[in-house]
């Protein structure tokens, strides 16, 4: 009889193939590689520590707040003008729509720009919820695993959620550009595991154009 732990790693063999599996139907069907470098794993202060794992655990539903009417047909607007520039990416609309909800809500929730969101997510994974780079990241913003062992639960596994993705991303670049004071070309250097050098930060500002929209 197989010990406990052979089991285990059998299970764990089994997911890993699974999620591989997955990844590689989705790298099949869309010719975008993803593009993420490594981001470093950084040492952490306590309270850093803290206010990330407090930012990153609350999975509330992405409901947008439209106190408005106007805030109301801002993001309708918003909505319709993105949803047909990510058509080449995602072919449901109601992929498109849910996509376009998570990302408004996370990207408003941590303080950022929705073209620059957006443009990092195009420049990273293509709008894969499922690609995974040569480094090892994962989903839309390629979060490293170790994110989720430092701040989060534990299960990186988690990091193909779409709201999960979204929320690890959106919250490290938040504390990129807080580390770097505002600097958006070192925080996304930061990001990509490239600080300093040019490449990356260019691309997204790049992509980000594509995104622009009155309500950003």
């Amino acid at each position: 009889m197989p010990s406990v732990m052979a089991l285990v790693d059998e299970n764990r063999r089994q997911a890993l193939g699974r999620m591989a599996a997955l990844a590689g139907l989705s790298l099949a069907a869309c010719p975008w590689p993803a593009q993420a470098g490594s981001q470093i794993e950084e040492p952490l202060s306590h309270a850093v520590r803290t206010a990330l794992s407090a930012a990153v655990a609350d999975a509330a539903p992405p409901e947008p707040v439209l106190r408005t009417e106007a805030d109301q047909q801002a993001y309708a607007q918003w909505q319709v003008a993105c949803s047909q520039r990510l058509l080449r990416y995602k072919n449901h609309p109601t992929d498109r729509q849910e996509f376009l909800q998570t990302l408004w809500y996370e990207a408003r929730r941590a303080g950022l720009s929705l073209s620059l969101v957006l443009g990092l997510v195009q420049v990273e994974s293509a709008f894969r919820k499922f690609a995974i780079s040569s480094a090892g990241a994962r989903g839309y913003m390629q979060v490293m695993p170790f994110w989720a062992r430092s701040i989060g639960d534990g299960h990186e596994g988690r990091l193909f959620h779409m709201q999960t993705n979204l929320r690890f991303g959106c919250v490290i670049l938040r504390h990129y550009l807080d580390r770097e004071k505002g600097d958006l070309f070192m925080a996304l250097g930061r990001y990509n595991g490239s600080r300093g050098q040019a490449p990356y930060p260019q691309a997204v500002l790049a992509a980000q154009q594509r995104w622009r929209h009155s309500v950003d």
